[in-house]
């Protein structure tokens, strides 16, 4: 949200926001398609705690075992950088393809 307020002070907010708010609302679709589909499974994430700075453990539930994992949070926002972009990338792909 802190990103979507600055960029709102950008000259060329009125290019900026219209995509942001598509790739908003597609990433949060897609966001509840996946929880809707590991409920299915019984897959749910109990609880996600912050150790320090740099890691995370997260609880998830399962229908016969409960895991703890850790994550490093530069892993994480890394791979969440390369998920974004290749995102980014079919669609554009897809809409070339339509032209």
């Amino acid at each position: 949200m802190v990103d979507y307020l600055k960029t709102e002070q950008f000259k060329l907010k009125n290019v900026f926001l219209p995509l942001m708010d598509v790739l908003l609302k597609d990433l949060r679709n897609e966001c509840f398609d996946l929880k809707r589909q590991l409920a299915q499974q019984k897959i749910r994430i109990v609880g996600w705690t912050k150790i320090d700075e740099n890691f995370s453990d997260v609880q998830i539930a399962t229908a016969g075992n409960d895991v703890e994992l850790r994550y490093a949070k530069q892993a994480l926002k890394t791979q969440v950088e390369n998920l974004i972009f290749n995102y980014l990338k079919e669609k554009n792909d897809n809409a070339n393809s339509k032209n």
